[in-house]
């Protein structure tokens, strides 16, 4: 614009300038907004689902506790329903979500996923009651992380277990359909509250059916395993408890976990530049962590070892349970004691990882079973032991106390008791199964001569990652394969030089192990503080017909975690004599497992797993959470197999005459 040409613009834009700037005169009238016609909403005040073509009938229900808390409560009747038991869930995972699936007039689809065994449930004609537990999304009152019984940990009146009989006494008075019997049933938090409900229940529960139950979150469920602190839960942490409907998202700077949790250095500080101080049970994590009476008082199978055993139950385990692979098993070994009438307490172990048992059965990562095992237990198993307990006149399922799902020859096994490798005619016999000279594992225990001990140096600047990077988070979205790591190839491991790997020869004959494979190592450190990974592993064929990527596979049949420090007393950290052999033994998870002739057994030990657990600094510290970045330090670790020094893994080896 040239000078002519701005001067025009500016005279024309004169007048406008000058109205704008002339004051408007005192005590002037605003011209009122001009009024418009009224457009009647066209939403409805309430509205009134017309579902007089679905084939269930919803109810809404605020439930009363004893304490005046009212919990929100999703009841589901199949149309027409009269004297049906009901199937009770109680949840922190948000009922109504539960129990509207998909928008659909029929109750299977409105049911299919989480914690709805749906075929059971429908083809049963039962009734399905969901409840948010106190504190969650509908429900009023305030949440606690697994809410402890009243006592020590709780000093207030209320529970789980008060608030299940309250719960279930209002059902069986309010729902006219029902017969008055109760069942209980749930997976994960979902499989803890049926163990709360055993404690003092209603005389109206008549069965409790735990499924992959968080039990010991210290021992080897949750929260840590052997004191190894599982920092990739930090997240659910976060998101559980943030708020009362879980809207709050744990944030990630990184694509890969490895590189999110490297840079942070210790849990604790990820913690602190995520504000995770905020919530509750994180501050009692990092209060909490040895094994001290906080843990041990909430340990469910140490609560239920001292009641009585009024209500049948059902357990149900999952062999590659990636979350809770501790809980069922322990509970099983502290109540079928009890049992003297071999009619109360049952177990079903199957090739599942967590939950898996209400989803599809028939493969697990690469692994194929033949056939949709999950079903198989769902309607052979499930459905019959539910319908005894829960329905007048039924007949007695034909249920075993020891349903086995046995991988390898894949193939359910009906047993006595567990562990057990058959019905009858066999035993099983803890045997040692050498780490030796040469990276060889063997039945002979070492000799003489043979060099003393294998060493790697651990380095916590490169820890071990627990599976292909880039890491996944912990989760169940469409693409994330976080429920299938504990059978994961192991052969990137195995090609590490900070990984201690032991092979044994060719299987010639079947190789059967049917219960928990003891770790027991000889080992030190040239630092004061160290963790212990020990695997057993069944080492495939090279080759092998019809599945060409299982050649050479390494599947992980029994793994876990042990934190040095606590090697002399799970509640009180101590240093470890640096550079002195010493004994470390614990036990792995349980397994039902057939290593196949062809197969080898293999077992890797190595002192980090990354970025599932949180790393070691190999210095002691007074608490790992709050280790900085000097504490951590490279150490040369050695694994001794001498005569007197022997490391060995003790398998539950099943013994036939």
């Amino acid at each position: 614009m040239n000078s002519i040409d701005r001067v025009r613009w500016l005279l024309r834009l004169a007048p406008v300038l000058a109205a704008l700037m002339i004051p408007e005169p005192s005590g002037a009238q605003t011209a009122p907004p001009p009024k418009y016609p009224a457009f009647p909403s066209e939403t409805p005040p309430t509205l009134a689902p017309a579902t007089d073509g679905f084939d269930y009938v919803k109810r809404d229900v605020m439930v009363p506790m004893r304490d005046g808390v009212k919990l929100h409560t999703v009841i589901l009747l199949p149309k027409g329903a009269r004297d049906a038991p009901i199937l009770l869930t109680r949840t922190p995972y948000n009922a109504t979500a539960l129990t509207s699936r998909a928008h659909s007039a029929h109750l299977g689809p409105s049911l299919y996923g989480y914690d709805n065994a749906t075929e059971v449930i429908v083809e049963g004609g039962y009734i399905r009651a969901v409840q948010d537990v106190r504190g969650k999304y509908g429900s009023e009152g305030d949440y606690v992380m697994n809410r402890p019984l009243h006592g020590p940990q709780n000093p207030t009146p209320v529970d789980h277990s008060t608030d299940t009989y309250d719960t279930i006494d209002w059902l069986v008075k309010n729902v006219p359909e029902s017969n008055g019997r109760v069942g209980i049933l749930g997976i994960s938090y979902d499989g803890f509250l049926p163990l709360m409900a055993l404690v003092n229940p209603h005389p109206a529960l008549k069965v409790a059916v735990p499924m992959n139950p968080m039990v010991d979150g210290w021992m080897g469920d949750d929260w840590f395993h052997n004191g190894a602190f599982r920092q990739q839960g930090m997240a659910y942490v976060y998101e559980q408890e943030a708020t009362r409907a879980s809207e709050a998202k744990w944030w990630t700077s990184h694509f890969d976990d490895y590189d999110l949790f490297m840079q942070a250095g210790s849990a604790g500080e990820l913690g602190r530049r995520h504000g995770l101080e905020q919530v509750g049970f994180w501050r009692k994590l990092l209060e909490h962590p040895g094994y001290d009476a906080f843990w041990r008082d909430q340990a469910m199978d140490r609560v239920l070892a001292t009641q009585p055993l009024k209500v049948p139950v059902m357990l149900v385990h999952s062999l590659w349970d990636q979350e809770d692979i501790y809980g069922a098993i322990a509970v099983y070994k502290a109540i079928e004691p009890k049992d003297t009438d071999n009619d109360k307490v049952f177990l079903v172990m199957g090739p599942w990882h967590h939950g898996q048992e209400i989803a599809d059965g028939s493969t697990l990562g690469p692994l194929r079973f033949d056939s949709d095992t999950a079903l198989h237990f769902r309607r052979e198993i499930l459905r019959p032991f539910l319908d005894q307990y829960l329905k007048a006149g039924a007949r007695k399922a034909d249920v075993p106390p020891v349903s086995a799902f046995e991988t390898g020859t894949n193939a359910w096994r009906r047993l006595p008791a567990w562990p057990a490798g058959c019905t009858s005619g066999c035993t099983v016999q803890p045997t040692p199964l050498y780490l030796t000279a040469g990276s060889k594992l063997s039945f002979a225990a070492p000799k003489a001569g043979d060099p003393a001990f294998d060493e790697y140096l651990s380095d916590p600047a490169r820890p071990v990652p627990f599976r292909a990077r880039p890491i996944q988070p912990i989760g169940y979205d469409r693409g994330l394969t976080w429920s299938q790591w504990l059978v994961d190839d192991q052969r990137e491991a195995s090609g590490r030089p900070d990984v201690a790997v032991f092979v044994s020869e060719v299987m010639t004959a079947p190789v059967k192990i049917s219960g928990q494979p003891i770790a027991n190592l000889v080992a030190s450190t040239s630092g004061t503080d160290s963790d212990w990974v020990v695997k057993v592993i069944d080492l495939y064929p090279d080759e092998v017909a019809g599945q060409a990527a299982m050649g050479g596979y390494q599947l992980m049949v029994s793994a876990d975690i042990f934190r040095g420090r606590y090697r002399e007393n799970l509640e009180k950290a101590e240093p470890i004599a640096a550079d002195k052999p010493l004994p470390y033994r614990f036990a792995l998870p349980t397994a039902n497992h057939v290593f196949l002739p062809g197969h080898r057994i293999m077992v890797q030990v190595q002192s980090s797993w990354f970025p599932l657990y949180d790393r070691n600094p190999q210095t002691f510290v007074p608490n790992i959470f709050w280790a900085k970045p000097a504490d951590y330090r490279s150490a040369a670790q050695r694994i001794y197999h001498a005569p007197g020094q022997a490391s060995f893994v003790e398998l539950p080896l099943v013994v036939t005459p």
